[in-house]
Parts: C-alpha cells; sequence; structure tokens
C-alpha cells in the first residue's frame, strides 16, 4: 500500500496546474463522488475553498459525528462510498464513533481530515491529534500524507480499499501545507496493492463440499449477514432457498436481503429474535453461514449454538471463518462467486416435512402485537405495525439503537435489500436522524423513515437543521417512553428493578423542539390516534415528526440473556 506517513517533513512540492486540495476535489468529481457531508475548521479551509469552486455538493451538519453517520446512511442506502470531511484536532476526533460505527457493519466511506502542516505535526500545534494514530483500530486502512506527490495515488486507493473486497471506512489526513501545495492533475495509477485479494476464489473442493452437505441434509438453515447485502445477491438466495427448502434466518443487517413474508424466511434470530426462528436452528442439521459474523448477540453460548448441526461459513474475509465457533465447511471466496459456482452444482431438492415444521414453528410461537397497555397508552408494538403497514415494506426504514430498533427488526417487513439500515455492531445511538438524512439524499425514490428513541434522537437532534436547511424529506417517529428502555429492561430482569439513570426526569416536548426547526409535527396518545398520524406523517411533504408516547415498563421478547443458549428464553411467554 502506499506509505506516506514516513519522514519529517514534506518533499519539495512537484509545481503543477492545481493546488492538492482543488486535485482532491477534482479526483471526487471523477470519481463520482456526487455529494460530500462534513464540517470547516481552519485546517481544511482550502479544500472547501476547493468545494466552492468546483461546484459539488457538500451538505453542511451541525457537528462531525452526524456527519459521519449521514455519510454511512448515504453508503447503506446507494452501496456508494460516503464521504466525510473534518478539520484537525476535535473535527476529526469527533468522526471516531462515526468511523468505529462504520467499521463494525462493513460501510465503505472515506474521511478526509485536515492537519496542522508538515513542519508542526508533533509540536502540539493549535487543533493537533494524531488521529492516523488513533484511528488505526476502526479503519480498514488510513493515511497521514507527507508527500503531495502521493496525494492523487492516496486517494485512488483508499477509495478502492473502502469498497472492495469486505468494505469498510478509511481514513486520510492531509496536513494544510499539502492542501496548498501545487501539483500536477493526472489520472491516478491504478492501485497496485501486494498482498490484498479483494475476491478472493473459492476452491472448487470447497463449493462442492457445500453443495454436498446441502444435498444430504433434511433441516438446512441458511443464516444471512450484512455481506449479502453489500454484494447484492438477494436473488442467488432466493433461488438457493427455494431450490432447496432451505429456511432463511437474516442478521440484523441483512434484513430484506430475503423477504420476511416469504414462507421460509424466519426472519431475526439470536437474543431478541423470533422464538420460532431460535428453535429452527437449534434443530437443524446444516447451517450456511453467508457473509455473516455469527456474532455473540446471535450465537450465544457458542457450544449450544445449533447442537445438531454442521456449520459452513462463506465469507470475503478469511478473518472471520471460525472466529467464534468452529466451522465444518469453510468457503473463503467472493459471495457472489460462490453462489454462481454453487448454482451450478446444487441438485434440486424439496422437503416438505422441513417447510412444514418451520410453519408450525411460526404458529405456535408468533411475533405478536399486544394490546393496548391498562394504562390507555400505545404499545410500541403497535407503533411499528403501524409503520409497517402504512409503508407496506418498501420505505427505506433506518433506526436508532434501543428497544424500539428490536421492536422494528421483529416486526416492521422488508421485502428488499437496502431498505431496512440500522447500526450493528457498535450499537450507536445517535446514529438513526444523521444516517437518516444521508439515506434519503442517496436519493432511493421511496420515502425514507426514521425510527428512533427519545435518548437516541437526543443525540443527534442538531441535524435537524441540516435536515430543513436542505429540505431532506426524512419522516421521524420518535418511539417516546421516557426511559433508556433496553438498559431498563436489564436493570428490571438482572438488578433487582434499581432503576439506575435511566428513567428521564425530563423530557423535552420533541413535537415543539421540531416546531422550532420548522419542521412540522405532532405529539400521539391515544391509540386510536395511530393509525391516522401514521398516515398524515408518509402523506406529508418534505420533512416531519410525530411524537408517540408509549409504554414505558414494556419490555422487548422474547429475551435470551447473553452467553445463554437458544433455547433459554427469559420473560413473559418463554
Amino acid at each position: 500500500m502506499t506509505t506516506t506517513n514516513k519522514g519529517q517533513h514534506a518533499a519539495a512540492p512537484p509545481k503543477g496546474d492545481v493546488t492538492g486540495a482543488e486535485a482532491i476535489v477534482r479526483f471526487l468529481a471523477d470519481h463520482g463522488a456526487d455529494l460530500l457531508f462534513g464540517y470547516p475548521g481552519g485546517q481544511v479551509i482550502p479544500l472547501y475553498d476547493a468545494i466552492y469552486k468546483s461546484g459539488i455538493r457538500h451538505v453542511l451538519c451541525r457537528h462531525e459525528q452526524g456527519a459521519a453517520h449521514a455519510a454511512d446512511g448515504y453508503a447503506r442506502a446507494s452501496g456508494r462510498v460516503g464521504v466525510v470531511i473534518a478539520t484537525s484536532g476535535p473535527g476529526a476526533t469527533n468522526l471516531v464513533t462515526g468511523l468505529a460505527n462504520a467499521h463494525m457493519d462493513s460501510v465503505p466511506l472515506v474521511a478526509i481530515t485536515g492537519q496542522v502542516p508538515t513542519t508542526s505535526i508533533g509540536t502540539d500545534s493549535f487543533q493537533e491529534a494524531d488521529i492516523y494514530g488513533i484511528t488505526i483500530p476502526i479503519t480498514k486502512y488510513n493515511y497521514l500524507v507527507k508527500d503531495p506527490a502521493d496525494l492523487l495515488d492516496v486517494l485512488a486507493e483508499a477509495f478502492h480499499l473502502a469498497a472492495s473486497g469486505r468494505p469498510g471506512p478509511v481514513l486520510i489526513d492531509v496536513p494544510k501545507d499539502i492542501q496548498t501545495a501545487e501539483i500536477p492533475y493526472r489520472k491516478p495509477h491504478p492501485p497496485a496493492i501486494p498482498g490484498y485479494s479483494p475476491k478472493p476464489q473459492a476452491s472448487a473442493d470447497e463449493v462442492a463440499a457445500l453443495a454436498e452437505a446441502l444435498h444430504r441434509s433434511f433441516r438446512p438453515v441458511i443464516y444471512v449477514g450484512g455481506g449479502a447485502a453489500a454484494t447484492g445477491v438477494h436473488k442467488e438466495i432466493l433461488k438457493l432457498a427455494e431450490g432447496s427448502d432451505a429456511a432463511v434466518a437474516t442478521s440484523l443487517l441483512a434484513k430484506g436481503v430475503f423477504p420476511d413474508a416469504h414462507e421460509l424466511s424466519l426472519g431475526l434470530p439470536g437474543m431478541h429474535g423470533a422464538k420460532y426462528a431460535n428453535l429452527a436452528i437449534n434443530e437443524s442439521d446444516l447451517i450456511i453461514g453467508l457473509g455473516v459474523r455469527f456474532d455473540d448477540r446471535v450465537v450465544g453460548d457458542v457450544r449450544r449454538f445449533a447442537p445438531l448441526a454442521r456449520i459452513a461459513h462463506v465469507d470475503v474475509d478469511p478473518a472471520e471463518i471460525g472466529k467464534r465457533l468452529s466451522v465444518d465447511l469453510p468457503v473463503t471466496g467472493d459471495l457472489k462467486l460462490v453462489l454462481d459456482l454453487l448454482a451450478k452444482k446444487l441438485r434440486h431438492s424439496k422437503r416438505p416435512e422441513w417447510r412444514s415444521r418451520i410453519a408450525e414453528l411460526k404458529e405456535a410461537y408468533p411475533l405478536s402485537v399486544p394490546e393496548s397497555a391498562p394504562s390507555g397508552a400505545i404499545k410500541p408494538q403497535a407503533l411499528m405495525k403501524a409503520v409497517s403497514d402504512a409503508t407496506s415494506g418498501e420505505a427505506v426504514t433506518v433506526t436508532d439503537v434501543g428497544q424500539h430498533q428490536m421492536w422494528a427488526a421483529q416486526l416492521i417487513r422488508s421485502s428488499k435489500p437496502r431498505r431496512f439500515l440500522s447500526s450493528g455492531g457498535l450499537g450507536t445511538m445517535g446514529f438513526g436522524l444523521p444516517a437518516a438524512m444521508g439515506a434519503a439524499l442517496s436519493g432511493p425514490g421511496v420515502p425514507t423513515v426514521l425510527l428512533t428513541g427519545d435518548g437516541g434522537f437526543q443525540m443527534n437532534i442538531q441535524e435537524l437543521a441540516t435536515i430543513r436547511e436542505n429540505d431532506v424529506p426524512v419522516k421521524i417517529v420518535v418511539s417516546n417512553n421516557g426511559c433508556l428502555g433496553m438498559v431498563r429492561q436489564w436493570q428490571q430482569f438482572f438488578f433487582g428493578e434499581r432503576y439506575s439513570s435511566t428513567v428521564f426526569k425530563f423530557n423535552p416536548d420533541f413535537a415543539r423542539i421540531a416546531s422550532a426547526y420548522d419542521i412540522p409535527a405532532r405529539r400521539v396518545e391515544d391509540p386510536a390516534e395511530l393509525e391516522g398520524a401514521v398516515s398524515e406523517l408518509l402523506a406529508s411533504d418534505g420533512p416531519a415528526l410525530i411524537d408517540v408516547a408509549v409504554e414505558k415498563e414494556e419490555n422487548v421478547l422474547p429475551m435470551i440473556p447473553a452467553g445463554k443458549g437458544q433455547t433459554d428464553f427469559f420473560g413473559e411467554g418463554s
């Protein structure tokens, strides 16, 4: 890879026709980066001056973390690389949560940060921070550019790394004197990265073994992860499942890759997954993981996960295979290439007994929507169902993190990839509002609905100004229970109902706050008004908000406590 972080000072800048800042902007335009998110500051003024002269669209967010999440939402919804810009020091460090979030969920981002001039690095100059060193563990790769001659090649390499193989965020730290140096603009050299194989070729023997295992299986389950969403293999997975009568479970990040309404769909497994999904996996004799991490929230006790099953794992990243549990059939390769090869070897077979068993489990343990609370409050599950019914699974639905996220994963019907966006691995509260803004700005052609809680909503609430300023048509649904619901639930179940710092003594009037941002809003407290309020929200032009008062002490069920086995259900109805 290009190394630009060595040496004490920049090399003598080559003379040319553009400044480094202008070269960055021209590269972005040539590369098809049609939308930038960011926040200016002293060490990126040259870059922002180049943006001003270029005409490329830039969205001024109100906080760098919001900008990072907006670029993340843009990338998830569109499949393109998101771009975020920040200045040095606090501007750059404010990106850290967004970069870590994208890294955990394998989202393609390029972050461009300003840095103090190369001659000042290491002197504790004003607003200096070693963002290169800080972000090494939370990026796919990163750079500190110390030679203007390297700048264009670094940009080309960064975009290639971000989008290829297992996607992820890449950071480029550009000192101010590199931005002002004059360089010749040229088409960057095609990235040549020794040892980097973004599309590893699975061996024919591995694929043949997988095909044979599927042929011999009686109760197969395909477990689909975010890698399947990123590679766009939803049609291939549908064909594989229907051709083999394999049930399909989807991780949080893969929701929509396989239609939720399909009779073979198990939906979300794991801690807050459907009981029938966990029971089906527990009874299966073959698990085929496709682009999935087998994370702890799904697997739980690795010794008791799918105890009767052989485990097959297909992933582009060899580091993921065998990381959490033993794998019987490892297949390292690009998911689309592997599925294409598998389709050629697959012997279609029907498994009516397994289909019947899946239907039986679904009927016995449905995900139900409870009646209104005794207090007359709106049940949060009813809110999710109302949104699902009103959107018919066609909207881009973005969640924040918490109880509402899990109810949304359970009850929002989705039938297409890139239509359900959520912070998975990092579980980042505050992700929802800016991510929904970025998703809506990516031009999906369908409504964008944000489902958020009163806790997460307040973490990046300032982005309402960005939404209003750019007239972004995000439909915001606040599930307002007056507490940090997921932590409160754990305190109820496992800490003797000692609600330490999880119940808000004060919450603002979110409808009035939205109105102060010139965003139409209303408060909803009566269950009889819920469906009408959701329909009115979706029918509105531009951004709009409803603040829905929901039952405070409602719990997300089913629930499997952390580290327990797949059948260790906890709480009412278990």
